[in-house]
């Protein structure tokens, strides 16, 4: 192993840590608590690492915890990014030894919660060694804070650092359960002047622009409900409050299951799709393109003639 370059030395690496930790939490005692430490161990080690930078001092001493000084503030924002290189680099060798990979993935959160949670067993089953690390956002792909092997957002979109790659086709068109019907039939689209229609508070001209593609713009439901995610509107027409204008991907496991119906399949809205941003200089594109593949596999049949009347 190579030694540090004396021209190069550096600090006292357990001063760093509990640096970084002290600077994070804004306390000493919670830096402790969190390496699993005293309080006056991490205090001699910031001790340590300023003794070893020279002044000006890295914290202000408060009556009730720290705070960075603006010297502080610089080296925490160089000493971050590096831990967690480090980090990174330790846990792929870690998975390499092992055999497992575990594929950071950020996911948009009602396409998760949806589509991608119900079928992770299946892609257990289909892929052992990978393991899925899963978090959720809706933040654009050059906006997330962390680092992950697989974005999964909607597309197609161009960032820089990213390949873009197509997994599932998209629409959106009316959904509802099929008890509603049975309560109050829907045979053409004018019977939904009869119906509840559920509205997505993101989006809220889906049923507008839908209802125009019809030829029923001036059509006024029975009584409307909004609410403010997807995944919620799909629940609702699950449970028979409404009509959703549902994601067509979002819904087909409740289609195959015979809990929605689409009682005019061949009328809908476009949309983007699903799409898969990988970074470019990811060690893991290997696991991510098999993760790719299998979400792909799901797009080859139309979920929505699923659920037809």
């Amino acid at each position: 192993m190579t030694a540090p370059s004396k021209d190069r030395p550096l600090p006292p690496l357990n001063a760093v840590r509990a640096f970084e930790a002290a600077a994070r939490r804004s306390s000493f005692k919670d830096a402790a608590a969190e390496l699993g430490v005293t309080h006056g161990a991490v205090s001699r080690q910031i001790r340590l690492l300023e003794e070893w930078l020279g002044p000006p001092a890295l914290f202000r001493r408060l009556s009730h915890g720290v705070a960075l000084t603006a010297e502080g503030r610089a080296l925490l924002g160089e000493i971050q990014p590096a831990l967690e290189r480090i980090g990174r680099a330790a846990a792929i060798h870690g998975r390499k030894a092992s055999g497992t990979v575990v594929l950071r993935v950020n996911a948009l959160a009602t396409f998760s919660l949806r589509w991608l949670v119900p079928k992770l067993g299946l892609l257990r089953e289909m892929h052992p060694d990978i393991e899925i690390e899963l978090t959720t956002s809706n933040e654009p792909v050059d906006g997330l804070a962390g680092d992950y092997d697989l974005v999964i957002r909607g597309g197609p979109d161009a960032f820089h650092g990213f390949a873009a790659r197509s997994l599932l086709s998209e629409r959106r068109l009316p959904a509802c359960s099929p008890a509603l019907l049975r309560r109050q039939p829907l045979d053409e689209v004018g019977d939904l002047a009869q119906h509840t229609l559920l509205h997505v508070a993101s989006m809220p001209r889906l049923w507008r622009d839908w209802l125009a593609r019809t030829g029923h713009g001036s059509l006024e439901p029975q009584a409307m409900l909004t609410l403010d995610h997807f995944y919620l509107s799909i629940q609702a027409a699950v449970d028979g409050l409404g009509i959703a204008m549902a994601p067509s991907t979002l819904i087909e496991d409740d289609l195959r299951a015979g809990r929605l119906i689409t009682p005019f399949p061949h009328i809908w809205l476009p949309s983007r799709s699903y799409f898969a941003y990988t970074p470019l200089d990811s060690p893991l594109r290997v696991a991510s393109d098999r993760v790719c593949a299998w979400i792909e596999g799901f797009g080859s049949s139309p979920p929505t003639q699923l659920g037809e009347r």
